[in-house]
């Protein structure tokens, strides 16, 4: 499968843009309304294969925290129903 992928994939690079927003590569921290909190990277779905906090970028997770701040409340709809989380944090690996 990966070598089948190889040709397309493509290393993503930090960029001084992403800063303070949620986007590729990002180490995200959310909190519920209850106060549980969740601490993921946002990654490629090859990426996620075997590593516990990793989440694709095609999840409605992910897709919902794009390009939002710290401080920003998201609603998440899934097949489970809404749920609503609140940005605590946003890192990048440098």
């Amino acid at each position: 499968y990966l070598r089948k992928c190889i040709d397309e994939l493509k290393v993503i690079q930090y960029s001084p843009f992403q800063e303070g927003k949620v986007m590729f590569g990002a180490w995200v921290e959310i909190e519920n309304q209850k106060g549980m909190k969740i601490r993921f990277r946002i990654v490629g779905g090859e990426e996620i294969i075997g590593v516990k906090d990793y989440i694709s970028i095609d999840s409605p997770m992910a897709q919902a925290l794009q390009k939002k701040e710290v401080g920003d409340s998201v609603v998440v709809k899934t097949g489970a129903g809404e749920f609503t989380w609140k940005i605590n944090k946003i890192e990048y690996q440098k």
